[in-house]
């Protein structure tokens, strides 16, 4: 099972986004809709609402009264929370209710308008933001709401800036055109990376690198490893001593290949065998050919994302592998000569190896210069 969870500002189009997954045939579990059903009449969580801001936000038929309770939290940052504390935590449950009876080899489609103001990009091994320019939406929600400009700006400044959005985004799904592009867009993420990702989880298949090519440095880099990150902590949760963005792709200006190499830090070797589970589930199977390399790596897991390849080694904290790893980042991330030589001997074994379409020899090649004793950093 795949869980993607789907945001985007208001405005943006996630309906039409979320109609065409389900068409392919995901799972969708629509956060507003569970917003409504978990207040809906007769349930605890209106009953916990009532409590809270008194009878006034019941209508005759004894339904919630939106608009009256909507007079009482817009603007009252207290009131808001108080809301938000009664409604989040039964939403998440009947969400995770929905999950647990889809089908194992579902796509699940969790669409949760306040996944970025909830910092809950972490939960899903893949994030998906519906993304449309702030005039456009204003335009959108203007026409097609009947709000007023004020209003529909107001709206867009209490959310997430796109910044934001982008930062927490593994997919920006453009949706400023005519609906036909759309869709075909979310076509292509579908069959190009959804299914195949699916598929990876379930099997517990990670995705090869491939053969070794170098490109060019991408500025996006750094936020794109600081994305896994943040999945790899939560899933492995007080078992982890902290994840590091290493290798090639974490040297600003550095060719590498476009493989994100992270660490994974642990207190002891118990731990690393342990956490399998936990990496797995968050999209990161084990590698089953990887074999011990001799330099402290108790485990190297792979991302199972075919649209985002990626290398976690767990290594004990402290120890001299995971020293060496930092180390060596940081000297060529300051030493000019450093990184010069370093891209001399990729490119040299890229060359070598770039037909080979499992990159082991290459990684030892270039492992060699890290695993000098006269190259490590001081």
């Amino acid at each position: 099972m795949l869980r993607t969870g789907l945001t985007g500002g208001i405005g943006a189009g996630k309906s039409t986004v979320a109609r065409r997954l389900v068409e392919r045939g995901a799972v969708l579990v629509d956060s507003d809709l569970l917003a409504r059903e978990v207040v809906a009449a007769g349930t605890n969580g209106l009953a916990a609402i009532v409590a809270e801001f008194g009878d006034g936000v019941l209508r005759p038929d004894g339904e919630l009264d939106r608009p009256a309770l909507a007079s009482i939290v817009f603007g009252d940052a207290d009131a808001r929370r108080a809301l938000d504390g009664i409604v989040h935590p039964l939403v998440r449950a009947r969400s995770e209710e929905l999950v647990a009876a889809a089908p194992p080899e579902a796509i699940v489609v969790q669409d949760v308008p306040l996944l970025v103001e909830s910092a809950m990009e972490t939960a899903f091994p893949l994030v998906v933001v519906v993304g449309v320019d702030a005039e456009e939406r204003i335009r959108r929600l203007v026409s097609a709401r009947g709000m007023s400009e004020d209003d529909a700006r107001a709206r867009i400044a209490a959310q997430a800036t796109d910044e934001r959005r982008r930062a927490a985004a593994d997919v920006w799904l453009d949706n400023s055109g005519p609906e036909e592009d759309t869709r075909r867009r979310v076509d292509a993420l579908w069959d190009g990376r959804l299914v195949g990702f699916e598929e990876n989880l379930r099997l517990r298949r990670p995705v090869p690198d491939g053969p070794p090519q170098l490109v060019d440095p991408d500025p996006d880099w750094p936020r794109q490893a600081r994305r896994l990150a943040g999945r790899i902590e939560r899933a492995v949760g007080e078992r982890g001593r902290g994840v590091e963005h290493v290798g090639a792709t974490a040297v600003p200006g550095l060719p590498a290949r476009d493989v994100l190499d992270l660490q994974l830090a642990v207190e002891s070797r118990s731990d690393a065998a342990d956490l399998g589970d936990r990496l797995a589930g968050a999209g990161f199977p084990e590698d089953p050919g990887a074999v011990p390399d001799g330099a402290g790596t108790l485990r190297l897991h792979r991302s199972a994302d075919p649209g985002r390849p990626a290398v976690v080694v767990v290594r004990v904290h402290g120890s001299p592998a995971w020293r060496h790893a930092l180390g060596t980042r940081d000297r060529l991330r300051a030493d000019p000569r450093a990184r010069d030589g370093y891209t001399e001997r990729r490119r040299a074994a890229a060359a070598l190896y770039g037909s080979d379409p499992d990159s082991r020899r290459y990684t030892a090649h270039t492992s060699a210069w890290r695993a000098d004793p006269d190259e490590w950093p001081s």
